[in-house]
């Protein structure tokens, strides 16, 4: 089954509640897509908002007084576009979201990063059967041998399908078929995302080349019909 994941780039808390409002009911999980200035340049919610991550919603959030939006109709991946996320795991493990997107270029120490204790048996059950999944970003011009020493400690490898990350609506770059199908082979069970240049033209290829989640944001959100936009996306 390919899932179409809505991805949201919030630039302040209002704005990510009115985005997951359009997307539940349309979708089982959402994408939020967080930029702290840092790795990328641009800013999204909880940066944006106060310059740092101690925004209002997100402390709340953080200590569990506060819910991600709609958290009982639309779950959640967070996408942690920051520099350092060694640093900053602690921060965003207690949201509640389904999965965490870690970048592995933004990853300054990878043994303090793949020591943490989220990698741990048993470090990321939330209650339930609920368990948080762990995936590894990479960018289109980073090799495959980089990351295949540390594909034991993640769920899924997201690959990014444009060259300038952080920003909807940058062009498609076509390297990203060759990341996937690679991973394809090697890891045929692996859940494979695809983020950025996620489009009706581009999702054939991509499921053909062993996508099984695609991650998109301008062609959900500016389509008049997300819903349509959704099951347009999985039949293409």
């Amino acid at each position: 089954m390919i899932e179409i994941i809505p991805a949201i780039m919030p630039t302040s808390y209002a704005d990510l509640v009115a985005k997951a409002e359009r997307v539940k009911g349309n979708a089982q999980l959402a994408q939020i897509d967080v930029m702290d200035g840092k790795f990328v340049k641009s800013k999204s919610w909880p940066y944006r908002e106060a310059g740092n991550a101690n925004e209002s919603h997100f402390l709340a959030m953080g200590k569990q007084d506060e819910m991600l939006p709609f958290f009982d109709e639309l779950d959640y991946e967070i996408d942690l576009m920051i520099d350092e996320p060694e640093k900053h795991i602690d921060e965003w493990l207690p949201l509640g979201a389904s999965r965490l997107i870690f970048h592995f270029e933004a990853i300054k120490n990878r043994e303090e990063f793949f020591t943490h204790p989220i990698f741990q048996a048993g470090a990321r059950e939330i209650g339930g059967s609920k368990v948080i999944e762990v995936g590894l970003a990479i960018n289109p011009d980073t090799s495959l041998s980089e990351i295949e020493i540390y594909m034991d400690n993640v769920d899924f490898v997201q690959c990014m399908g444009i060259a300038k990350i952080g920003y909807q609506g940058e062009p498609f770059d076509e390297r990203v078929l060759l990341h996937v199908n690679a991973l394809r082979v090697k890891y045929p069970n692996m859940p494979i995302a695809v983020d950025g240049g996620v489009s009706m033209e581009t999702a054939h290829d991509l499921m053909a080349a062993g996508a099984t989640r695609l991650v998109s944001g301008s062609a959900v959100f500016g389509a008049d019909d997300m819903a349509s936009a959704i099951l347009g996306l999985r039949n293409a």
